[in-house]
């Protein structure tokens, strides 16, 4: 059994899973929370297939879930807390040890390009990138430093976010500042949602029946946060956010694409400091911003409810899932598949069907029954006549860094 432990590590948190990668199964997964609060939180769950043959086709057992209160000071007391967990719920590491630990690292610069099995230096270089992403890779090393304490006999590697994208010309990820400011503090885009690009990116590939290669892809990544990405042959050409998570598209907090000069309006006539308007773009803007609310469903009720403020915070949003639209059809010079995913993604057929409606010229046209369908797994949502095929494609991160761990690591 090639079983992988994924960690998906913050500052005061770490997600895990386990899988059974014979079988891309889950064993178990978790939350650890609350590190270094007065009273931390431990959430395990153990899947039915860690207590079914994988070749059962009905569980014989449903999911469990046990949660634990307890004192979590630091990130290597919440990882003995997880392992606590699997003693005590299971499914034993002793039977389904982990033959590698996955790391989710957001921000990898343009240093790494690939999954790479991390040591001493690549953990320097791990915390020299957090001056580009200071909210995220310090908790990923944080993590790191204490899962390698955890399974010191094991290879450990890191997935970076921004990996996939590194494909990109340099016409696509250039800033037009004076590049003798920019190039020693390497500012330039780098993209993000990575990992579930290229998992989507192929996982529709796979389910046309066509080569990975010869497909132009746009890919709709919708959540709390979201990113688009124009993906030619498998390689990312563009994609919406840039130096940091902020740019691109109207988030559920973030405000995505401005002028630039609003930052120097805000801090001469508002008097705002940097650390307020940093505040202000990615955690009081996007559709929290406009409508009050920062989740698709509490919008799209307040927009059937006649609310005048939900109605224009929906009217931006999928303008500007439009605007990349066509601004990366013209990238592509055309596209084969339009893909939506991620929570707002996977569960809107308001919000797909809006962000397409206005691609009738390239010979989109969406079927409204199966976009209002709910059902799981990869499916067509457009007509059987339509020239662009537009799909919903669950997404599956972490599937994606156990694949990628497992590669790097050749175990």
């Amino acid at each position: 059994m090639s079983v992988v432990l994924v960690i998906n590590s913050g500052s005061s948190s770490f997600k895990y899973r386990l899988l059974d990668m014979a079988h891309e199964q889950v064993l178990a997964s978790g939350l650890v929370e609350r590190i270094g609060e007065d009273q931390g939180r431990t959430s395990h769950t153990v899947a039915a297939a860690a207590f079914a043959s994988p070749d059962a086709v009905t569980p014989t057992v449903l999911d469990a879930t046990s949660t634990r209160d307890l004192p979590i000071p630091d990130h290597a007391a919440g990882f003995q807390g997880m392992l606590d967990a699997f003693e005590l719920h299971g499914p034993s590491l002793t039977d389904h040890a982990p033959v590698a630990v996955g790391h989710r690292v957001v921000h990898g610069g343009a240093r790494f390009l690939e999954p790479t099995v991390i040591n001493r230096l690549v953990e320097i270089n791990i915390d020299e990138l957090s001056a580009l992403a200071p909210l995220h890779n310090p908790g990923a090393l944080q993590g790191i430093r204490a899962a390698r304490e955890a399974f010191p006999g094991v290879p450990h590697v890191a997935v970076f976010d921004t990996a996939f994208h590194q494909t990109m010309p340099a016409g696509a990820y250039t800033y037009a500042i004076d590049r003798t400011v920019t190039e020693p503090l390497r500012i330039r885009k780098y993209g993000f949602h990575g990992t579930s690009h290229k998992y989507v990116s192929e996982a529709a590939a796979a389910f046309l029946g066509r080569p990975l290669t010869e497909l132009k892809q746009i890919v709709f990544h919708l959540g709390n946060g979201a990113s688009v990405a124009a993906i030619d042959g498998g390689r990312s050409v563009d994609t919406s956010m840039g130096l940091t998570p902020l740019e691109g598209l109207v988030m559920g907090t973030r405000s995505g694409d401005i002028d630039p000069a609003v930052v120097f309006q805000l801090a001469r006539r508002a008097d705002m400091s940097i650390g307020e308007i940093d505040t202000l773009l990615n955690k009081k803007s996007g559709i929290l911003g406009l409508a009050g609310v920062s989740d698709m469903r509490d919008l799209s009720a307040r927009v059937d409810a006649g609310d005048p403020f939900a109605q224009l915070a929906m009217d931006v949003y999928v303008h500007r899932l439009r605007a990349y639209a066509g601004s990366y059809l013209a990238q592509l010079d055309g596209a084969d598949v339009i893909s939506f995913t991620a929570g707002v993604g996977e569960n809107s057929p308001e919000v797909r069907e809006a962000a397409v409606a206005t691609l009738g010229f390239a010979g989109v046209s969406i079927d409204p029954d199966r976009n209002a369908a709910h059902a799981g797994g990869i499916r067509v949502i457009s007509t059987d006549s339509s020239r662009i095929t537009v799909l919903v494609v669950p997404t599956d991160e972490e599937l994606e860094i156990a694949r990628q761990t497992l590669q790097a690591a050749d175990v």
